[in-house]
Formats: structure tokens, sequence, C-alpha cells
């Protein structure tokens, strides 16, 4: 096994069980990155439920052409603002934010922000 994929399972077990501690019944934002897309998702752990998600595969369905890159900072963004945007419609106003093992950089921090500014806090 190589040394990034313990740290990475290290850092995602260590995550997990801070978020379990802190969640107060808060739905879980999950962030899953690819070498190509990002997905995100929020779910209620109590009921076991995906309330809300959103991808970069729904940007290239939606607006395909030559340019449209899905791996890149400003794809991420838009997943973000449309994870917010759908959590709000569902009646989700706060959530905990679980990177999923990934440094909270690039693409992930991104996603994060975006969310942030499109009215969901965490």
């Amino acid at each position: 096994m190589a040394k990034g994929s313990k740290q990475f399972d290290r850092r995602k077990v260590r995550l997990r069980s801070r978020i379990a501690r802190e969640s107060a019944g808060r739905p879980r934002l999950t962030v899953y990155r690819s070498g190509k897309h990002i997905y995100a998702q929020v779910i209620d752990d109590a009921h076991a439920k995906t309330l809300a998600s959103a991808s970069t595969h729904e940007h290239v369905e939606g607006e395909r052409d030559a340019k449209t890159k899905t791996y890149n900072v400003a794809a991420a963004a838009d997943v973000g603002k449309r994870i917010a945007e759908r959590a709000k419609g569902a009646g989700v106003k706060a959530v905990v934010f679980d990177r999923g093992g990934y440094l909270y950089h690039g693409r992930v921090k991104a996603l994060a922000d975006a969310a942030r500014e499109s009215g969901l806090e965490f």
C-alpha cells in the first residue's frame, strides 16, 4: 500500500470520528473527488437518506462543449452553488462538512466556499 493512501485513510477516520461527536443532529455535506469529477451529497445519517446531491456530471450533460472542464476549481465552485441551492430546497440550512480525507485545498475548498456563499452554514 502506498504511503499516501495510509495517510488518507488516517485523515478520513480522524475526520469521521470528529464529525460523529460534533454533528449535533445536522446533516453531513460529503465530498468525493476523482480525477475528472467532483461529487457532493447532503446526507441525513439519522435516517440514512441522501437529501440532496450535485456533481460535475450534470454540468457535462447540460452544457457539453469542447472547452467545458469538469476537473478545475470553477467547476467545483459550480457544484458548491448547486448543492447549497438543493439543500435549501430540501429544508437544510446548516450542515457538517465532511471532506472525506481530502485536504482542504483547491477543488474541495472551492466547493465549500461556494456552498457557504450560497447560504449553507457550516
